[in-house]
Parts: C-alpha cells; structure tokens; sequence
C-alpha cells in the first residue's frame, strides 16, 4: 500500500505513541524526541513521499532494516517513513567537531537517530558490529546499509556478510527496504538537498535466515545475505552490478586483497 505523508490507519499506534516511549528506548532523550516528533513530520509535510509496506514493519522487538544505499540522507530517509523508531551507525567525525558548528552537528545526528561510531576494516568493523548487536538485544530497530557505501553509479552492488552475521546470531528478522529518488534529491557532492523529485520507500516482508544455518558458518552468512540483496533489488528495481562496491586501491598490497577470494563483512 502506498502512503504519502499521512500515515497508514493501522500505523497510527505506532506513529501517536508517548514521545517518552522514544526517550526511554533510545536513551538518547530531549534531542531524539525533537527530530522523531518535529523534524521527522516537517520533512514528510516538506518531500511528502511515497511510502509502500509499512505494514510489513514489526511494531516490536528487534529488527534489522537492510536497505540500498544511493546518497547521503537515506539515513535520514528512512528514520522518516519508518512507523518506529530506528538507529542506525555513523561515523564518529559527526560528533567530535567543536564550537557551534560541531555542536549543531552533534545534536542533528541525536536528533535523526544515529550512534557515533569509528569506520574502518579490522577491529573497527568487528566494534561496529558489536554495537549494533547491543542494540538488537536491547529490542530496537537499526538500519544497516549491505553494500558498504553509496553506490556511485545507482546500480545494486553485491552485500557484504555483516547483516546475516547480526540476523543469524541474534535472530532478529531483517526487513529488507528498497529506496528509490534520494540519489536526484542529493547526488554525490551536493551540499544541500534539492525538494524534487518525489522519493518512494518500500518496506518488504520480514525475512527469517535461521534456516541457512548458524552465524559461524561463513556458507550460511553468503547465502543469507544473497537472499536479502535479492530482496532489496525487487523493491529497488536497480540494476545489478555483480561486484563489491569498494574503494579504489590505495596500493599494490589493497589490490591484491580485493582480488584475492576473501570474505566482506
């Protein structure tokens, strides 16, 4: 069902529910109340977008959203259409700045529903995982982007295995979501968003990968992952690239690791 800035009649549970609720949850407090309740309906009143399957959203315990990734404010986006709170990681440089830019900064991503967190390979990867499982155990909803980073080019990259890891080893369904737009509104290297064209979101149906197998078994991480990709592709309509979307190669020794057969997580 598509829906525009009015929520769903059966959302409306959901969607007029005790702000202190949010607060209590998030542990974020003022700062999350104010985007969830003005800045989150002022930018639907604002883009009035198109939003499909909102029933499709679990209104209770934890839930993984994998969704595509074309520009900077999917991660705005999709807290907007979500009839739920949802966080989401982002990279700990929007938290840290000084003076009044740096606190605005800090206080928007609060606000938007986002975690700082340090991005990178290795340990840092292993730490942002760690602290999305944190906010799985705790019943929460977070949004995970599989293919890594924006897609430059708007096809559909390959995912990688971080989100069937969290699934199958907390058990959480993961609601894949297909975005459609936001790459028009801000393309890469845009500082301010543009207020057209319409952006759609499409919520698909929970899906349950315990039947691939346990978190440890790297055969069960791909194939689950390969199923949400699958997922996220019939809601977007992309194309398909075939390929990991990475960053060049800084050097001889980056190139052979992304040729060589490895997982991404």
């Amino acid at each position: 069902m598509v829906t525009s800035a009015s929520p769903d009649p059966e959302d409306a549970e959901a969607e007029t529910a005790d702000p202190h609720d949010d607060d209590r949850v998030t542990g974020i407090g003022a700062t999350y109340v104010l985007g969830r309740w003005v800045l989150a309906p002022l930018a639907r009143l604002i883009y009035w977008p198109r939003i499909e399957g909102r029933k499709n959203f679990p209104r209770k315990g934890a839930v993984i959203l994998a969704s595509n990734h074309l520009s900077f404010v999917d991660s705005f986006v999709i807290p907007m259409a979500a009839p739920r709170p949802v966080r989401f990681l982002a990279k700990s440089s929007y938290f840290d700045g000084k003076g009044l830019k740096g606190w605005f900064s800090r206080e928007f991503f609060y606000a938007v529903g986002a975690f700082p967190v340090q991005r990178g390979a290795g340990q840092a990867a292993l730490d942002a995982l760690d602290q999305q499982q944190r906010m799985l155990d705790a019943g929460w909803s977070t949004a995970l982007y599989p293919e890594g980073t924006r897609s430059l080019d708007g096809r559909l990259y390959k995912g990688r295995t971080g989100v069937a890891f969290l699934a199958l080893r907390t058990g959480a369904p993961v609601v894949p979501v297909g975005i459609v737009g936001t790459n028009e509104i801000m393309p890469v290297g845009a500082k301010f968003p543009r207020l057209r064209p319409r952006v759609t979101v499409r919520f698909g149906e929970p899906l349950d990968l315990s039947h691939h197998g346990p978190a440890d078994s790297g055969k069960a991480r791909r194939l689950a992952t390969d199923e949400i990709m699958a997922a996220i592709h019939a809601l977007s309509g992309q194309e398909l690239a075939n390929a990991y979307n990475e960053a060049p190669a800084a050097n001889p020794v980056e190139r052979l690791k992304q040729v060589l057969p490895h997982e991404r997580r």
